[in-house]
């Protein structure tokens, strides 16, 4: 099945009388349960991509499924829903709330998701936060946890509403290399357990952890490869 059909996608913005063409021809397909990483440099169009994988954002031409829905189609109230149904978010710098647990971060995602309220709130987020080895710090606020751990807490957040795909932004940005390894070594894991996740990243060393890696330059993909991923040491 695929979680990530895009179709000759372009994304082209317009500043006075120029276009900027920050997307051209991107064709692409991610099955179930792939785990990948979209690299490029400053400038090539990955934040682009990444906006438009993640509903925050519509192509200016080209076609875009989502777990089979037409995300091209969709109003902006369809375009939100669709993030809290079928997306979780990692990004960078966290964006925890501050004075607030651990479980409660966790929690947030399902007071606008009403739809995956199938028992405790309270439950689901003590499961998650077990799920990325953070158990034992439930009611700890950020300011009480190191860079992993609150990235820990953040992929915990990601996966409370189920989502169709985990998407990564730069998630590592903020770490040293031992931590680093560690959080990538979290979305191995859940990786293993069949969750979808596109890691988007300007490192190449952070992208051979993952399966297959896709190269954008100049808004082109220019290299789209499977691999055997690096070893986590």
């Amino acid at each position: 099945m695929k979680t990530i059909e895009i179709r000759d996608l372009h994304k082209i913005y317009r500043m006075g009388d120029q276009e900027v063409h920050a997307l051209r021809e991107i064709s692409v397909s991610v099955s179930s349960g792939e785990f990948i990483a979209i690299v490029g440099t400053s400038g090539s169009g990955k934040s682009t991509l990444m906006n438009i994988l993640g509903c925050l954002d519509y192509p200016s031409k080209g076609d875009y499924f989502l777990d089979g829905l037409p995300v091209c189609d969709l109003d902006r109230n369809q375009l939100a829903d669709i993030r809290n149904r079928k997306i979780g978010f990692v990004f960078q710098g966290f964006n925890l709330l501050p004075r607030t647990s651990a479980l409660e971060n966790v929690e947030v995602p399902l007071l606008y998701n009403r739809s995956r309220r199938t028992g405790s709130t309270w439950e689901a987020a003590k499961n998650a936060l077990e799920r990325v080895d953070l158990g034992d710090r439930l009611h700890h606020e950020p300011a009480q946890l190191s860079g992993g751990q609150q990235q820990r807490v953040a992929i915990a957040r990601a996966l409370i509403n189920q989502p169709a795909i985990i998407l990564a932004d730069e998630p590592t940005g903020n770490l040293d290399s031992k931590t680093s390894r560690e959080v990538l070594s979290i979305f191995r894991d859940l990786n293993r357990q069949g969750i979808t996740i596109v890691l988007v990243t300007h490192d190449f060393e952070v992208a051979a952890y993952t399966r297959r890696i896709i190269e954008l330059r100049d808004g082109r993909i220019v290299s789209d490869e499977d691999q055997s991923p690096k070893e986590l040491r």
